[in-house]
């Protein structure tokens, strides 16, 4: 498997996925609310899970078909990784190779009622992620569901700067959603920003120009205290240069929510297996093994944002 970061004059993520969605006709005619090709299964919109004094809570956003094929975006995963990810995720295969997600946040509540939001999901029609992402997406109507209102979010952690992942950080009028919180995000992301990238001007600017934006640096304890229960920001570079994950530590027990360590089942099966639209595989591997291991030693549960059941096990994998 080679190692290497998407060299220059590469078609970028963004014009990848764009094209794949130009040609994925049955995607996006399933996006369009026409029948799919298959019945998907019932999906919870909030699903919750108790840690210690948190209550994590996965909002499911938007589900859809990928658009390009499983073995297209991961070219080296063999028969015997697809039949091992398919035991342990079988809603992400549907026909004709293709690959069935989840778009899902998660939200943390906090004893005494406040809320950390880790992402916001791919946003409404017209948001960056709408050439190729099934927009809209539903996290608003979902956040009342779960009995969460805008201001109870104090904390809003960006994992990473792709489009489905902060589509609903600002409004259609471009206003911060969740005008009392800090926005969490690495330095060396927004560092790591190019002109192809929608985030500057969608979120980044508009974050800042409202005091919003709160850049860190590493691994940040951003609620509670290191060694208790506490929420941790955790970088786990690779998909992007600044990608990060937040550990939610109850004390006994922990969630790990890992952003797009892993976003298919293959890479819980054999994470050695590289995602073609990863910045850097190399890293990337050694992250989601790092991060699969400390899991397994520390026998936290993973938050997932693609597969399709939001929390699993780390299993051993490859």
């Amino acid at each position: 498997m080679t190692d290497h970061l998407v060299p220059s004059g590469a078609p970028t993520r963004r014009g990848v996925l764009r094209g794949a969605a130009a040609v994925g006709a049955g995607a996006l005619a399933a996006w369009a609310g026409r029948p799919p090709a298959v019945a998907a299964p019932r999906r919870r919109a909030v699903v919750r899970r108790r840690t210690g004094p948190y209550d994590v809570m996965a909002l499911l956003d938007a589900h859809g078909a990928f658009p390009g094929t499983r073995q297209g975006v991961f070219p080296d995963a063999s028969d015997a990784d697809w039949a091992r990810a398919e035991r342990l995720d079988p809603a992400a295969f549907g026909p004709d190779d293709t690959w069935e997600l989840d778009f899902r946040c998660y939200a943390v509540r906090r004893p005494g009622g406040r809320v950390t939001l880790v992402d916001t999901g791919i946003g409404p029609a017209g948001s960056p992620a709408s050439g190729w992402a099934p927009v809209p997406g539903h996290l608003p109507s979902v956040l009342r569901l779960a009995g969460i209102e805008r201001d109870d979010v104090d904390t809003v952690v960006l994992t990473h700067l792709h489009e489905d992942h902060f589509g609903w950080t600002v409004d259609p009028a471009g206003a911060p959603m969740f005008p009392d919180a800090r926005h969490v995000v690495q330095r060396s992301e927004i560092a790591a920003l190019d002109a192809d990238d929608s985030a500057p001007s969608y979120v980044v600017e508009p974050l800042r120009r409202a005091g919003l934006l709160h850049q860190i640096d590493g691994r940040v304890t951003l609620q509670g205290r290191p060694g208790g229960a506490s929420l941790t920001a955790v970088p786990t570079p690779g998909h992007t240069p600044g990608h990060q994950s937040v550990l939610v530590d109850g004390g006994r027990d922990g969630v790990v929510i890992t952003g797009d360590v892993l976003v298919h089942a293959v890479q819980l099966a054999a994470p050695d297996i590289a995602y073609r639209l990863e910045n850097d595989r190399a890293t990337a591997r050694r992250t989601r093994r790092a991060l699969l291991a400390e899991a397994r030693t520390h026998h936290h549960v993973l938050a997932t944002a693609h597969l399709n059941q939001p929390f699993v096990r780390p299993v051993l994998g490859g």
